[in-house]
């Protein structure tokens, strides 16, 4: 646990900002970026939502599916200046390293914990292994030893290995018992691909999605290529460059992604699921553009009164935002009540079930209930917020 005070009125410069200070537009777009994922993971209804919160079922995507990229790739950015100022006071490597060892283990205990909340009636030979925060803790492992023991040219050639070696995997690797993909079986289909055949082997009966996983172990390739990514731009904004350059390359490289995604599209698809490098290098591409903007309104414009407070209240308690998430999602989809005509329904159901008893559509139904989702969760962060209160691990 730490406590941080704010400075939300420091004077405009031209100039690069000491490599210490913490950037705003971090914590904002993080802010944005919990809040996104409380909407998106608790609609009234899962099929009934509109479609831009819902996450694309196999190929393609939606607005809903730049939460999790935005995630590890803030964490790069993240680390790139954490681990500088470490290694400017004098921390050794290897103590830096054991303590990243620690916050992976700590990371994979909480997705463990998330996963079997609420407690009651959970199927331990059901239980699911794999989760958002055990990504994060192996892409975060990952991009560690590369901080620390090389330096951004390694990160970049490991990067274009990340993108090129999953294509080259997904695509020439024959997956056993079925053959070659794009030959003997379709190319991704959703069931008969290398990283579902593996996830099976290793946690049958423990995946998200029972034969398949969102999270799986294989596609943490190009989620670590996503968390590269926003090292490169950590190390990118730590330079002594001007924040007009910085801004404009970012948003430049990122242009650039945004581009080279949708055309790599056409021969490896754009796929969340599969976390495909042509969706690794869209997502990346927003993720640049979206930070450039907030880094040019709050750290150039010094636009940072008021409407920034909202976000930092996520932004600064990230990871009590994800495990509040996890509280609300839980009981909505396991406990039940009995509806009107006897049925038994889980409590999102029941309130989707009542909200559109009064007048509202189901789709905007389903909004009201995932923005009282995120409107909850946000009081719980504010009452950390308001006495300075920021958990770290």
């Amino acid at each position: 646990m730490a406590t941080t005070t704010l400075t939300q009125n420091a004077p405009v410069t031209t100039k690069s900002k000491p490599v210490s200070q913490r950037l705003m537009s971090i914590d904002v777009y993080r802010g944005l970026a919990v809040a996104g994922m409380i909407l998106v993971d608790n609609p009234g209804s899962d099929d009934l939502a509109y479609r831009p919160i819902k996450h694309c079922e196999w190929n393609g995507w939606t607005t809903a599916d730049l939460i999790f990229p935005s995630f590890l790739f803030l964490v790069g950015v993240s680390m790139a200046m954490s681990f500088a100022a470490r290694l400017r006071r004098g921390e050794s490597r290897a103590k830096i390293f054991a303590h990243v060892v620690q916050r992976s283990l700590l990371l994979i205990a909480i997705g463990f914990l998330t996963n079997a909340s609420p407690i009651l009636g959970i199927d331990w030979h059901a239980f699911r292994f794999y989760g958002v925060t055990q990504r994060i803790a192996l892409c975060y492992l990952a991009a560690a030893i590369l901080v620390l023991w090389s330096n951004w040219r390694g990160q970049l050639i490991a990067l274009i290995a990340c993108l090129a070696g999953y294509w080259a995997i997904l695509r020439f690797v024959p997956v056993p018992g079925l053959g070659v993909p794009g030959h003997d079986i379709p190319f991704m289909d959703p069931q008969r691909n290398l990283v579902a055949w593996l996830d099976r082997k290793l946690m049958m009966g423990h995946l998200y999605n029972e034969v398949r996983d969102p999270e799986g172990l294989i596609s943490t390739i190009p989620a670590i290529g996503t968390t590269l990514m926003g090292l490169l731009t950590g190390e990118w904004l730590r330079s002594q460059a001007s924040q007009r350059t910085k801004v404009l390359r970012m948003a430049g490289v990122g242009i650039l992604g945004l581009a080279a995604g949708p055309v790599w599209d056409r021969w490896f698809p754009i796929n969340k699921n599969l976390w495909t490098s042509s969706f690794a290098l869209l997502t990346g591409g927003f993720a640049l553009v979206f930070l450039a903007l907030l880094y040019w309104a709050i750290e150039i414009k010094n636009w940072r009164r008021a409407w920034t407070m909202p976000f930092l209240v996520f932004g600064m308690n990230a990871i009590v935002g994800y495990v509040a998430d996890s509280l609300v999602y839980g009981p909505g989809y396991t406990f039940t009540v009995k509806s009107a005509n006897g049925a038994t329904i889980n409590w999102h159901e029941a309130a989707q079930a009542w909200l559109v008893s009064r007048g509202l559509g189901a789709a905007n139904a389903s909004l009201v209930y995932s923005i009282g989702a995120v409107l909850l969760c946000w009081t719980l962060l504010w009452l950390l917020w308001r006495k300075r209160i920021f958990l770290k691990i």
